[in-house]
């Protein structure tokens, strides 16, 4: 419960004598004052009776004017109490002010809307199904930013993990995503600075582990043999190449084009999906011998090297389309992948990205130098590629482990 009094602050005197009148809203023992911008003589105050003393020339009228500030704010905490699951002595403080508040999911949707045009359709979704996730844990839309607090953080975390079985590193992407709409609600001055839970409560961060092939897997997984059907073989070839080349990702293997290639050079160049660089490699034997198996008399230099996402002229204008196709072709290479890994009894799932983990490991350990490596995969931060660093050490570690003991 609240409650709500009028009281007359004589620690605040002016030079006149006269204290300010003020509204004192008290909610689960936090107080916030609102002015009534009214000043008395402590004489002319009557602290039981709540009221102007008629001692007061206009103290009629000062009494109705109070007595309407008292109602209206009686009814807004009422309103509010109905409303909301929970409220706080600051929200009471803004809704009886008139100030509005803000509701978290509405705003949040309305933003994923606003930056539709100007974010990776994935990531668009993404945002949005994340958000999706937080709304069906709370169970309606009526939440304000207000509401969210440490308690609610904590709650959802242990519903994503019990319920949903997301591991940490799931959860803190969930809490990610509520936190940057709060940065940007904040940034439009629509919730205060010190309205931000997330420094109250943290997720423990799990250690990063990057699965790669060791040169006898990778070995085994060149001589496996695959089934009779073609894209099963394109899949195949792309891990390799993808190995061979730098780690070029997935979604930049199966929108590579004959024009990306440069024969005489022996070279492979394209301007990165994710980040927009460049990338350009100089290829191996091993690299192009690949290519010539999909290189063809008639072919043109708008044409899809590796035809296996079934990529059109749409997917290059069109997000939505080109996440429609990704999303099949993701779908269709995991499967493939997994199965090859089944097959070669690897202790981990097999996926795509483990071309891009295998190429750093072996460059690494072939004595390439961290920075190059670091270039080829086009990676924004040389600590990001050191993790590759730490693996080799270990590794060797482990290596010298066995030999002296």
């Amino acid at each position: 419960m609240s409650s709500i009094k009028i009281i007359l602050r004589k620690n605040k005197l002016d030079k006149s004598g006269e204290a300010p009148l003020y509204l004192r809203v008290i909610k689960d023992r936090k107080t916030k004052f609102i002015s009534l911008s009214l000043k008395l003589d402590p004489n002319q105050w009557d602290e039981d009776k709540q009221k102007v003393k008629k001692n007061h020339s206009n103290s009629a009228r000062l009494n109705a004017y109070i007595s309407k500030k008292v109602a209206d704010a009686k009814g807004e905490v009422a309103d509010l109490e109905r409303r909301n699951l929970s409220t706080s002595a600051r929200k009471l403080k803004e809704a009886i002010k008139g100030k509005p508040l803000t509701n978290f999911l509405e705003y949040s949707y309305k933003r994923c809307e606003k930056q539709k045009d100007t974010l990776a359709f994935s990531t668009y979704n993404t945002y949005k199904n994340y958000l999706k996730k937080f709304e069906t844990f709370v169970g309606h839309r009526d939440l304000m930013f207000e509401d969210i607090t440490v308690t609610t953080l904590k709650d959802y975390a242990s519903y994503c993990s019990s319920k949903l079985g997301n591991n940490n590193t799931t959860i803190n992407f969930s809490l990610k995503i509520m936190q940057i709409m709060f940065k940007e609600a904040q940034r439009e001055d629509l919730i205060p600075i010190d309205l931000f839970p997330f420094n109250k409560f943290k997720v423990k961060k799990e250690m990063s582990t990057r699965r790669y092939l060791t040169a006898e897997q990778f070995q085994g997984f060149m001589d496996l043999e695959v089934s009779d059907q073609y894209k099963a073989q394109i899949i195949k070839d792309m891990f390799i190449f993808s190995v061979f080349v730098g780690g070029l990702r997935f979604g930049d293997m199966i929108e590579l084009k004959w024009k990306n290639y440069d024969k005489k050079a022996g070279r492979i160049t394209k301007i990165i999906r994710k980040t927009g660089r460049q990338h350009s490699v100089k290829m191996g034997q091993k690299a192009i011998d690949i290519l010539e198996k999909y290189s063809n008399k008639d072919q043109k230099q708008e044409d899809i090297i590796f035809p296996f996402a079934g990529i059109d002229d749409a997917y290059f204008t069109d997000k939505a389309h080109r996440s429609l196709l990704t999303g099949r072709a993701t779908a269709l290479n995991s499967m493939y992948l997994k199965k090859m890994g089944e097959e070669l009894e690897l202790p981990f799932k097999l996926s795509f990205h483990i071309s891009r983990h295998t190429f750093a490991t072996r460059a690494l350990n072939n004595g390439m130098r961290i920075e190059h490596v670091s270039k080829l995969m086009d990676h924004s931060d040389i600590g990001i590629t050191q993790v590759y660093a730490k693996i080799i050490s270990s590794e060797l570690d482990n290596a010298v482990d066995k030999f002296i003991n």
